[in-house]
């Protein structure tokens, strides 16, 4: 006679908690990444800053997904990915306000990679710079539609199947914002007018990070394939 085997919801957190706990981690971050940057100008230092701290938060709440599929855990880490991504997004935010103030001035054909020439006419100046800045003005908005929607009320009033097709394109946002950073870390200040600067010392942890998040997706996609083979033999 087979034995009962009784199935326990996972132990949730509070959402309260939950809040608290990601925005004490990614204050603490921007602090440590402030800290690594105290010979650079205060602009940069706060832009890099809390853009890096807004990819790690996104880079963990993408690991969880697959990671929960991977390892059984007794508690719903599955649940933190909402408040990763909300704090993620609103950092993203506070980012792109930090670049219209204190790096293009408010002047939005400079975000698009347009300088002012002393004719009076706008000139191209750094075609890199505006194409990853329309990628990073992508990768906002599609943020913001993410975290707006990240709520139980939402996924009620839109109903499971539309909320989860909105939900999905996280894929699509961790890619907009590979690129984005990308090209900032590895190309930007590499020019032939201007000195070659040190390289940053973030390119390897980056790299490493997308890797792993990677390598992660691609085993949760196989054990979910070996799953249903199991199931239909």
């Amino acid at each position: 006679m087979k034995k009962l085997v009784k199935h326990t919801k996972p132990f949730a957190i509070d959402w309260r908690v939950r809040h608290f706990v990601v925005l004490l981690f990614a204050v603490l971050g921007v602090y440590l990444f402030l800290e690594m940057r105290a010979q650079w100008s205060d602009m940069h230092r706060w832009n890099r800053a809390i853009g890096d701290m807004s990819f790690i938060l996104i880079a963990i709440s993408m690991a969880i997904g697959p990671f929960s599929r991977l390892v059984k855990l007794p508690f719903n880490l599955t649940a933190w990915r909402r408040e990763l991504g909300i704090y993620g997004v609103l950092l993203a935010i506070i980012h792109t306000i930090i670049i219209l103030v204190g790096w293009v001035n408010w002047d939005f054909l400079r975000l698009f990679g347009f300088e002012l020439h002393p004719s009076g006419v706008y000139v191209m100046f750094a075609k890199g710079f505006g194409l990853a800045n329309i990628i990073g003005i992508i990768a906002l908005f599609y943020g913001l539609v993410l975290a707006l929607t990240s709520s139980n009320w939402s996924q009620r009033i839109l109903s499971g199947s539309v909320w989860k097709f909105i939900q999905q394109g996280a894929y699509i946002l961790w890619w907009l914002i590979i690129i984005h950073t990308a090209y900032f870390l590895y190309i930007h200040f590499l020019d032939f007018h201007r000195a070659t600067p040190e390289p940053n010392f973030l390119q390897w942890p980056f790299a490493i990070i997308v890797i792993l998040v990677s390598l992660l997706q691609f085993a949760a996609s196989v054990n979910i394939w070996r799953l249903k083979r199991k199931r239909i033999a």
